[in-house]
């Protein structure tokens, strides 16, 4: 067999603190170094990503210390081509023996893989050539003593408020990742981004009188744009109080207003449906829709995966194929799919620039505030929470457990919890009859409220 061996000044992997520019160049000689082992041993072609996140996650609750976790993460994965048989591995482990292992088991999976006519690089007239800086690198030097009081403060300011009995903890995280993706076509990407993290979790009431639970929750690529601690604390303690004394329902049809952070889900199952696998697998209930309206006319999703400081900005994809701004809904008429190189060649189309995902996909806010939607609503459901995983993407058959508020002509008047919420996904899309302003920026897909003419709500009888 092929000595595949790797030479040790290359991947020698130090434990140094992590320096961004001399680790990615580090990642950066190792992934050539490879492909072009890869090449000698007789591949056609070939792809690296290598990536070492580093993080720091403190919880505390009741003002102890519960948990201090520091991580050190390496990841490296290898796919090599021969013509059109695939074979890909992985490893943890940076030392110059897993690496050469990882490459030969790569090679060997290859030439016993079935041909596939899908497979293969990306077009390499769709890599990347522009890389402007995104702003997503914001460390934080944040010491484990700085993180537990942070911590500490977010839950007392949410304990101090009347009526909230306990806790479930708080929790602060900061993190940083680098990453580099290259290719046989000669491409070469590096990435370099940070993540901070705030959370608090709260329980209000008794045992005799009913127990309620929420939380709240900020992440942010700075520092600087996180919440403050104290204000994160009691909004948890606010959303927990508010809960208190929750109702059933009977069974009904009325208006559902999701709220940004539950409306996200929604949006989550268009993207399910549209993706590559789901399509050229013929498991998707939006199969052939390119060109329908799918939505009212005041609906625009697009993503903008180049958003400075956007919590999943990228200038390219995770094949190297540059992102762009592009729409997905544009005035309720779906324009494309989401779409890697390979689901691309199963479909006859070409790559999206989603191979990974999308990347800050935005429903576009409307006009309205909290209080103008719930005025347009009359009655109905604020639904506040979901739960369960009743969703059929083949059908597009929607049915998830549910909490939140019940609103008589546009005022909350009671919690509501233990119900199920029901419709299908093409008529809830078509049916929403107004978007709020307030947009949720906190993740890679980003919703305002979302008010839908009706769905079904199965409580009590």
């Amino acid at each position: 067999m092929r000595d595949l061996s790797m030479p040790s000044a290359v991947i020698a992997a130090g434990d140094a603190d992590l320096n961004p520019a001399a680790e990615l160049d580090r990642l950066g000689a190792i992934a050539a170094e490879v492909i072009a082992r890869a090449r000698g041993a007789g591949a056609s072609a070939a792809e690296v990503s290598a990536s070492v996140q580093t993080g720091l996650n403190v919880n505390v609750r009741m003002g102890e210390v519960e948990t201090i976790e520091h991580t050190r993460d390496r990841g490296f994965s290898l796919t090599v081509y021969f013509g059109q048989r695939k074979g890909s591995a992985s490893t943890a482990d940076l030392k110059p023996a897993s690496i050469a292992a990882t490459l030969e088991h790569a090679c060997a999976i290859a030439r016993h893989t079935e041909s596939d006519a899908a497979a293969g690089l990306a077009d390499a007239a769709l890599m990347a050539t522009q890389f402007p800086d995104l702003d997503l690198w914001h460390p934080w030097p944040l010491s484990v003593e700085d993180a537990v009081l942070l911590a500490q403060r977010c839950e007392s300011a949410g304990l101090e408020i009347a009526g909230i009995a306990n806790s479930e903890g708080a929790s602060v995280g900061s993190g940083s990742a680098l990453e580099v993706y290259a290719n046989s076509h000669g491409f070469f990407g590096r990435e370099h981004a940070t993540q901070h993290s705030l959370s608090c979790a709260l329980i209000a009431g008794n045992g005799a009188d009913g127990m309620q639970r929420d939380y709240w929750w900020d992440s942010a690529r700075a520092q600087e744009d996180l919440m403050d601690a104290a204000a994160l604390g009691r909004r948890a303690a606010e959303r927990t109080l508010a809960r208190l004394g929750a109702r059933t329902l009977g069974t009904r049809t009325c208006k559902v207003l999701f709220t940004p952070d539950t409306a996200r889900s929604l949006l989550g199952h268009l993207v399910g449906a549209v993706s590559g696998g789901a399509l050229y697998r013929r498991a998707s209930f939006l199969l052939d829709q390119i060109g329908q309206s799918l939505f009212p006319a005041h609906i625009n999703i697009i993503e903008r995966p180049r958003l400075p400081r956007g919590p999943a900005s990228a200038t390219f994809d995770a094949e190297g194929v540059a992102t762009r701004e592009q729409p997905l809904i544009e005035n309720g008429v779906l324009g494309r799919y989401v779409l890697g190189s390979y689901s691309a060649r199963k479909l006859g189309l070409s790559s999206t620039a989603n191979a990974g995902g999308v990347r800050n996909l935005i429903l576009e806010p409307g006009a309205l505030d909290f209080a103008q939607m719930l005025d347009a609503m009359g009655s109905g459901l604020v639904v506040t929470e979901l739960m369960g995983q009743g969703v059929n993407t083949v059908t597009g058959d929607y049915s998830r457990g549910a909490a939140g508020y019940w609103v008589e002509h546009g005022v909350i008047a009671y919690p509501v919890e233990e119900v199920t919420i029901a419709s299908n996904l093409r008529a809830m899309f078509a049916g929403i009859e107004a978007v709020g302003r307030d947009l949720d920026a906190r993740g890679g897909l980003m919703t305002p409220s979302l008010l839908i003419g009706a769905m079904t709500v199965a409580g009590a009888d």
